[in-house]
């Protein structure tokens, strides 16, 4: 038997009036989930315990059958062993964000989370020459991929605490810098940058019009340390995503990471790249997880029409032709939907919602309900409701 979670990150949501009090996944047209919703379990599933911020790094966590209460350390560990930083027991590392923070009757409001959503190769142009002007024996940059990089500091902090960027768009900056006694070093290290990149934009012209002011750092934290997952499964498997994050937890999970040229995490991903390498990686794995970034990036853009393509480019471009390799190559497989969390256009952000799940297996009947479509309607109307998320892969997925 083969296992599969296909990760649609953020793709649940609220009703919005510009969709008559639809949602996305409502008007989104999905005739691949749907057509196999017949004969598939659902359910739903909350992956962000309480007292947990709801992001990408607990809910993957908790997708990939870990307990965040046991084992989140922060975000940034999580994206540094991705990148291959050999973190000691004592480094602090932080998410460094690339962002376009603008000035607005005197106030200094974040206006872009990602930089426009900068391309790789001219986000290392920038990460490299901060470089310059940031690392010394305490603090290092490492660029990563796209507007996500990592800063490692060496000095023992404590007392801070820090907010992430797209949580506050169309906000004013102000109170929401890094706070605590351990704070003054990241601040100083942020407004370092903020003057450079004015710097760097003004030497080479080329920039001049690229979205990026600052930098902006959060989700701190030490080196994660988790348990093997081939060990506490019994399968083997491997993990395909285009960001730092999720890759990250693959490695710290023993998990084979796969990296697909053209992934970017968002609409214009390499989709057919990663169906293709996710197959081939289940001729010699049991176990996979696709994670789809886009739906989540769309969410937090507010775009409502680009997040209904999200949707519909997962269905389409990805579980269609995933479903069909999988029928041709495997006599049996199961394969899981589900979400780490919503990310609501009208928030912008993360939200705290239970999120729907499907189940399907080939050549078996799992329907436990009447539903004719996927969609959060799910999750008010179910009795087949699973509180700790981290249970899901264990309990429903490889051992249903």
């Amino acid at each position: 038997m083969k296992f599969i979670i296909l990760q649609a990150d953020g793709m649940p949501d609220r009703p919005l009036k510009q969709l008559d009090n639809k949602t996305p996944l409502e008007v989104a047209r999905t005739p691949t989930i749907n057509r196999i919703l017949e004969k598939s379990e659902v359910g739903s599933v909350n992956h962000i315990p309480k007292g947990f911020k709801s992001g990408s790094d607990v809910g993957n966590l908790s997708v990939l059958g870990y307990d965040p209460v046991k084992f989140f350390t922060g975000r940034s560990p999580l994206e540094a062993e991705s990148i291959g930083i050999n973190l000691g027991k004592n480094d602090i590392t932080f998410r460094c964000n690339l962002v376009n923070i603008v000035n607005i009757n005197e106030s200094s409001i974040m206006e872009d989370y990602s930089a426009g959503h900068i391309k790789t190769e001219k986000a290392h142009t920038i990460i490299n020459y901060l470089k310059k002007f940031i690392d010394n024996k305490n603090n290092v940059l490492y660029p990563g991929v796209s507007y996500r990089h990592i800063l490692v500091s060496r000095n023992p902090i404590d007392q801070i605490e820090t907010t992430p960027p797209h949580d506050i768009l169309e906000k004013n900056i102000d109170k929401f810098l890094p706070n605590g006694s351990d704070s003054s070093e990241i601040i100083s290290i942020m407004k370092v940058a903020n003057k450079k990149i004015k710097d760097f934009k003004d030497e080479f012209s080329q920039f001049k019009n690229e979205k990026v002011s600052d930098i902006w750092l959060w989700g701190e934290g030490k080196k994660t340390i988790l348990p093997n997952f081939e060990e506490i499964n019994g399968i083997n498997g491997s993990v395909i995503s285009a960001v730092d994050l999720v890759k990250g937890i693959g490695k710290c999970a023993g998990l084979d990471v796969i990296n697909v040229p053209g992934a970017t995490g968002y609409l214009d991903t390499n989709y057919a790249g990663k169906v293709k390498a996710g197959i081939q990686s289940l001729i010699n794995n049991d176990f996979l997880m696709l994670h789809i970034e886009a739906p989540d990036e769309t969410g937090h853009e507010g775009d409502c029409q680009k997040k209904i393509q999200a949707i519909e480019d997962l269905d389409s471009k990805v579980l269609k032709p995933l479903i069909d390799e999988l029928d041709s190559n495997f006599k049996n497989y199961r394969l899981c939907i589900v979400s780490d969390h919503p990310t609501p256009i009208e928030l912008r952000t993360h939200s705290y919602e239970y999120v729907p799940y499907i189940i399907y297996e080939k050549n078996s009947n799992l329907s436990n309900h009447n539903f004719k479509n996927f969609t959060e309607s799910i999750v008010g109307q179910t009795e087949n409701v699973i509180n700790d998320g981290y249970k899901l892969l264990n309990l429903s997925l490889i051992h249903i």
